[in-house]
């Protein structure tokens, strides 16, 4: 038992040391010539004006939520869609359940406004 288990302690001890030694190296291995241009603060490659801390809507947020909502939707749908016939009635009912908390989540962002373009 305790020789099955070495070789598992090693692969533990290894995945463990080996991100140390890959960042040392890198540290150690990399050029050193700080100036000015490379110490400064890089956004898009243009310096910012005006205030910095300015209000966002929120819809834009709400408009990115709602695009990855839907798209892990299609993550879950097409394995299903692939395997339909070998799944059952269980699983269809469960898919019907799943596409009718996403469409109550729609109507709850449609209700909110959260869709209109303002």
């Amino acid at each position: 038992m305790l020789q099955q288990m070495g070789g598992l302690g090693i692969f533990a001890l290894w995945s463990i040391v080996f991100p140390f030694i890959v960042i040392f190296c890198g540290w150690f291995l990399a050029p050193k010539k700080p100036n000015a241009e490379k110490l400064t603060t890089y956004e898009c490659g243009l310096d910012t004006q005006g205030k910095t801390w300015i209000q966002f809507k929120l819809n834009y947020f709400l408009y990115a939520l709602i695009f990855v909502v839907f798209d892990v939707e299609t993550v879950f749908l097409y394995p299903w869609a692939v395997r339909f016939q070998a799944l059952g009635l269980f699983a269809f009912i469960e898919m019907i359940i799943f596409i009718g908390i996403l469409v109550l989540g729609l109507w709850y962002a449609w209700k909110e406004g959260a869709l209109e373009w303002n």
